[in-house]
């Protein structure tokens, strides 16, 4: 494992998104030429997330998306988003987040019981959604009239969370401690409207609109 590790970090650190398995498997075998399982990959995984969960390291490796990831630890993230610069920084409104979180629980779901839901118009939250690449058209509902498109969540959405598929969402106690942070230009920091009604979920999935 001393000599397999090593290089199984290196792929995970040069990859610029979530590497899977398979990926490591094939790459890890052309590279040493020799047949490397997955059953050695996954040990050397999981002696690398050991090693970077110690906290004098910045950044942890993660699961995300169906892969592997080094991310940077919750401690660090105001210092590297510096990097940037506030200006360039913008989190998402709290209409856009209302609209994700319930699409994100209520998926597949269409515009107009999105709209239900909120009680208002859902167009642009939706639309920087799609933009922002956190929500994707899985198709149409046939069972509605005109057969509306439907939305879920993006895999870039569950890589922002670290999870890999819907079943892994946070309670829905935990998910007003979520922050998504996403660059945009100047021309995207004008905010929506956010004098809406806050909308509560309880604890059986339902969604209300609160006082």
């Amino acid at each position: 494992m001393e000599q397999l590790m090593p290089h199984v970090e290196a792929l995970i650190f040069a990859s610029e998104r979530p590497i899977i398995m398979m990926e490591m498997v094939e790459m890890l075998s052309l590279a040493l030429e020799e047949t490397i399982e997955e059953e050695r990959i996954a040990t050397c995984i999981d002696a690398v997330r050991e090693k970077y969960d110690a906290e004098y390291y910045p950044f942890q490796l993660r699961e995300a998306g169906g892969g592997y990831q080094f991310l940077t630890k919750k401690a660090y993230h105001k210092t590297v988003l510096q990097l940037n610069g506030d200006k360039h920084i913008k989190k998402l409104s709290s209409s856009a987040m209302e609209t994700l979180a319930i699409i994100a629980y209520k998926s597949p779901i269409t515009k107009s019981e999105i709209e239900f839901i909120r009680g208002v118009s859902a167009d642009y939250s939706i639309q920087k959604l799609l933009e922002k690449e956190l929500i994707v058209i899985t198709g149409r509902n046939e069972q509605m009239i005109g057969k509306p498109l439907t939305y879920a969540t993006s895999k870039n959405f569950m890589d922002y969370l670290g999870i890999n598929n819907q079943a892994e969402l946070p309670q829905l106690k935990d998910i007003s401690n979520i922050e998504i942070v996403m660059p945009t230009a100047g021309a995207e920091a004008i905010p929506e409207d956010d004098n809406n009604p806050t909308l509560v979920v309880h604890a059986d999935g339902s969604i209300q609109h609160g006082e």
